[in-house]
């Protein structure tokens, strides 16, 4: 099993969790892939609250694979959420998301994401592009040093 950090995948369709695991495994990338079906369960993982107050088991990730739309939570409120945290303002959040739509686009980078990748649909193309995002976010991309951990606040739910 990979050692180091954790990549935190906030999915919700199982179709494409279990793609996305395939895609990482046939990659043969070193990194354990974590994942939450929706915002509040990833909001829940990052702050360390609730089943995921055990940081041994869940430790903090070093990147989050953000989907937009979900039921709840949408991914907008989580980034928006996360970069509002002293402590996560530094995490790497990429949206990966099947959402091509500018104003989407436009919104998440406002938000705060660090990139924006949509989802292709075929199993290869999916394992090419993780390859490719593995080499630029952990090989040729440098990130600043993380903040020293902060108590996380977790927020008022807002009904959709």
């Amino acid at each position: 099993m990979p050692n180091g950090p954790p990549i935190l995948l906030v999915e919700d369709e199982s179709g494409d969790v279990l793609l996305i695991q395939r895609a990482f495994q046939k990659s043969g990338l070193p990194y354990r892939l974590k994942v939450v079906r929706d915002g509040d369960q990833a909001i829940q993982y990052l702050s360390g609250q609730g089943p995921y107050g055990n940081r041994q088991r869940f430790p903090l990730p070093f990147l989050v694979l953000l989907d937009l739309r979900m039921p709840g939570i949408d991914g907008f409120e989580v980034l928006q959420w996360a970069r509002a945290e002293p402590g996560l303002k530094r995490l790497l959040i990429v949206v990966f998301t099947s959402s091509d739509l500018q104003s989407d686009i436009n919104r998440a980078y406002e938000a705060g994401a660090n990139s924006y990748l949509i989802k292709p649909v075929e199993f290869e193309q999916m394992v090419h592009l993780i390859q490719r995002f593995a080499v630029y976010w952990t090989e040729i991309n440098r990130t600043a040093a993380t903040s020293s951990p902060v108590k996380t606040t977790r927020p008022e739910t807002s009904p959709h």
